[in-house]
């Protein structure tokens, strides 16, 4: 079987509420069963002692139902986050999402919890396009883009 890309994790503070934030602002969906994992084998595949999670996967929208997921888990016992979120953090940087209107989707992420964190930019890519965007973060401090390419 070719590679194929499956998911992306996002360690959260209240998995329910991080979840409840991107099924309500991005139309995610659920993607049954909520996860509850303890074991040995999980210990053993993340080097975590004692590991045990709880979680989701969301299903990102416009993929359909084999599209990749967004894994929203908490651990039983996590590590603080370092400091403040910032664009030019090393490691991963931001997760992305094409949207109709990107005024009104950063006015529905700040009320729904999120913050803004850049302002909205619009700018002509030779040979890509133009696109509107803005960076902002969810209620836990996690970047998100919102674009909209024309």
């Amino acid at each position: 079987m070719p590679t194929k890309y499956s998911h992306t994790n996002v360690i959260s503070e209240d998995w329910q509420k991080l979840a409840k934030f991107y099924i309500e602002v991005f139309d995610c969906k659920p993607v049954p069963p909520e996860r509850d994992e303890s074991g040995e084998w999980l210990e053993k595949g993340t080097a975590v002692k004692n590991a045990h999670l709880k979680g989701v996967h969301l299903r990102l929208p416009g993929w359909g139902d084999d599209g990749p997921t967004l894994e929203i888990y908490s651990y039983h016992e996590m590590l603080d986050k370092p400091s403040q979120p910032r664009a030019n953090r090393k490691g991963f940087g931001h997760l992305a999402f094409h949207v109709d209107d990107v005024k009104t989707k950063l006015e529905d992420v700040v009320s729904s919890g999120g913050h803004r964190l850049g302002e909205i930019a619009t700018s002509k890519i030779e040979g890509a396009g133009t696109i509107t965007f803005t960076y902002v973060t969810d209620p836990e401090g996690n970047i998100i883009e919102i674009q909209n390419w024309e």
